[in-house]
């Protein structure tokens, strides 16, 4: 059996440099986006959310992009579900997103809040008929004593609604306004491409947003 401390890979497919990167974070990560969406990897859509909680414990899972513009990266969940419960007490969270066949990683990191509830109300209703139900079936993040329990809510919610399900009072999106991001190229010997944009805190509202861009060692 390979021991885990023995893997290697060697990553030399691309190189990110400054004159090659666009000034704009969001349009640096808008061409990565479609890059990996081009290249048809699994997933490219899957990005890992991290909060943290009142007691300091930090926790991840991934979620799918929806969106994303100017005013940040959007995605949709329960809103009473530990992430939800962890943003009410600490909006602050990190988004991940690690597209391993093109050796790239893009960390992202902000203030987080609710979309409105009109933003909202369009997502939910543009989704499959069972994914609406199953918005209804499922009290996230709470025990339960077996899937029976998510069937059975899933028939309940069904017949109720049948074709037409409102969206539950606590499911909706949430918004990351970014202030920094990170850009992680692999390349050999270990001599990555890491670039940092941080959002200036000179910044007029009424004007676009100015980054620093700066390389950070690997």
């Amino acid at each position: 059996m390979t021991s885990i401390a023995h893997l290697r890979k060697s990553y030399e497919r691309a190189e990110l440099s400054e004159d090659a990167s666009h000034a704009d974070p969001l349009l640096q990560f808008e061409q990565w986006l479609h890059e990996a969406i081009s290249a048809e990897i699994p997933e490219p859509n899957a990005m890992t959310v991290a909060t943290v909680a009142s007691d300091l414990r930090p926790s991840t899972r991934v979620v799918l992009i929806k969106g994303y513009d100017q005013r940040g990266i959007t995605w949709f969940t329960n809103y009473e579900s530990r992430k939800g419960q962890e943003l009410a007490g600490n909006p602050y969270a990190a988004l991940q997103f690690h597209w391993v066949e093109l050796e790239r990683v893009v960390r992202i990191e902000g203030l987080v809040e609710k979309v409105s509830e009109e933003e909202s109300d369009t997502y939910f209703h543009s989704r499959p008929l069972d994914s609406r139900i199953g918005a209804w079936a499922s009290p996230q993040s709470q025990v339960i004593s077996g899937r029976a329990v998510l069937v059975a809510n899933a028939a309940k919610y069904g017949a109720k609604f049948l074709l037409n399900p409102p969206r539950p009072p606590h499911w909706g999106g949430y918004r990351l306004r970014p202030d920094n991001w990170q850009f992680w190229q692999g390349r050999k010997s270990r001599l990555h491409d890491r670039l940092r944009y941080t959002l200036s805190d000179a910044v007029n509202p009424a004007s676009d947003p100015v980054w620093l861009r700066e390389r950070l060692a690997p």
